[in-house]
């Protein structure tokens, strides 16, 4: 549960949004911490001006607060009554107002009709107080200074009220952005979620799975394990070709090899000449099985780098003529217009044997889809530090979309063949330090090209 991407995405964004909230919260708090201090202290001394206003203008409307008790004015104004001067309660006992101390405010200020703010701490008190000072009069006459205190906490409780704000904020955020990370969460894992359960299925060998559709990563990742499934597919579907083939291959010159030995060993074939001929069909077919095995054990050395090419100097021209010969008698027989054309001799350094492999795969591959009659061409040019060994043919050409599949292992156009001969010859030209090139259409046929460095001796 812990390590399931449904929980640490949402879990990574809700962290994220926390810091950043935190974060955001504290520079806020810090900005506007004196601001809000200044805001509440301004607050509370306009709310005391006002009471002080107040009582005062009461007192003198109702010449004495004959009916009132400085406990009740203080519950009704909610904050605590000082006075100073003549006794606003004469006769009146327990009524008074709290003194205020001596010199925390001067006399002469309120004389003279002016508000005065100031902060003190009453004696007793734990706190100091924020308060205000007003002359009380009847008519003209001054007879005291009252005073309206309030704690001064109450900044702190103005303080507290931003932050219980600020948080409430803060959990609106963070129940936002819950909701959004669950929501982008999903849209992430789902596919995902998806895409294991296809994995799933591939390794259980069904490649029709259904693979999810999507944007951005998502989508690209889909698509190509869409195309890995295809690929699996594909490939399996060589291998069991190839099993299939390889099977068929290796069985006819075996079924051809015990035929002859039978007859041979049972006395059948007693004419000399039709022993000679057993014998020449035996040697053929083990020639044939021989080839099949070191194509299977060549393709799987290339495919496990562990080929070794060897260097020494190889004449293309003699090597081209050689190659050329091993194909006329069949070029013969069949009425193919065969034809060589050497163009210098030039003299490299490389594998002469691999070399010589390549061409007779790219003639073997020629003459296998030259119809009889047809035209097959092998042509040696050397230009620009380059040797180019070229193979022409009349055939049907390569079909589009298949230029690449011609080259991978156990593929074989039209079922025939171990679909061996161009894989290996594509992959000892990249051994070599070259590359093959093909060119087809189906009116000229397809030319096969192998470029080989002119590393000259």
């Amino acid at each position: 549960m812990l390590r399931s991407l449904r929980f640490q995405l949402p879990a990574l964004f809700l962290l994220g949004v926390v810091v950043a909230g935190l974060v955001s919260a504290a520079i806020a708090l810090r900005l506007f911490r004196q601001y809000a201090q200044d805001r509440a202290r301004e607050q509370a001394y306009s709310e005391l001006v006002r009471e002080a206003n107040g009582l005062t203008q009461l007192y003198a409307d109702q010449a004495g607060f004959k009916l009132l008790s400085a406990k009740r004015l203080e519950r009704a104004t909610g904050d605590k009554i000082f006075y100073e001067g003549l006794d606003l309660f004469p006769g009146q006992k327990g009524k008074a107002f709290t003194a205020l101390p001596k010199g925390v405010v001067e006399e002469r200020l309120v004389r003279g009709g002016r508000t005065v703010r100031f902060v003190f701490r009453p004696p007793g008190a734990r706190h100091d107080y924020l308060a205000v000072a007003t002359p009380v009069r009847v008519g003209k006459t001054f007879i005291g200074t009252i005073a309206v205190a309030k704690p001064q906490t109450v900044l702190a409780q103005h303080w507290l009220a931003l932050i219980e704000r600020l948080l409430l904020a803060f959990a609106g955020g963070v129940l936002v952005a819950g909701a959004f990370a669950w929501y982008l969460t999903r849209r992430i894992t789902t596919p995902v979620l998806k895409l294991s359960h296809a994995a799933d299925e591939v390794a259980r060998g069904n490649y029709d799975v259904d693979v999810p559709s999507g944007s951005g990563e998502i989508g690209m990742l889909a698509d190509r394990f869409g195309e890995m499934a295809s690929r699996l597919a594909e490939a399996e579907e060589l291998e069991r070709n190839f099993l299939m083939t390889v099977t068929h291959e290796l069985r006819t010159p075996l079924t051809a090899i015990r035929g002859h030995v039978e007859a041979l060993r049972e006395g059948v074939v007693t004419d000399e000449e039709l022993r000679v001929a057993s014998l020449t069909v035996i040697a053929a077919e083990a020639t044939r099985l021989e080839r099949l095995v070191g194509d299977v054990l060549d393709l799987a050395k290339l495919d496990a780098h562990r080929f070794t090419v060897l260097q020494e100097e190889v004449d293309m021209g003699r090597l081209v003529d050689e190659a050329f010969a091993a194909f006329t008698e069949e070029a013969r027989r069949r009425g193919i217009d065969y034809r060589c054309d050497v163009d210098g001799k030039p003299v490299i350094v490389t594998d002469g044997d691999r070399v010589l492999q390549v061409i007779s795969n790219l003639l073997s591959n020629a003459f296998r889809w030259t119809p009889d009659g047809g035209r097959v061409a092998l042509e040696l040019t050397s230009s620009n530090g380059t040797v180019r060994v070229a193979v022409d043919d009349n055939g049907p050409g390569i079909p589009p979309g298949e230029e690449d599949r011609i080259f991978r292992p156990f593929w074989s156009r039209g079922g025939g063949g171990t679909g061996l001969g161009l894989a290996i010859a594509s992959e000892l030209a990249a051994a070599l330090g070259g590359r093959l090139r093909l060119a087809s259409s189906a009116e000229d046929g397809s030319r096969f090209e192998l470029v080989l460095p002119a590393r000259l001796s």
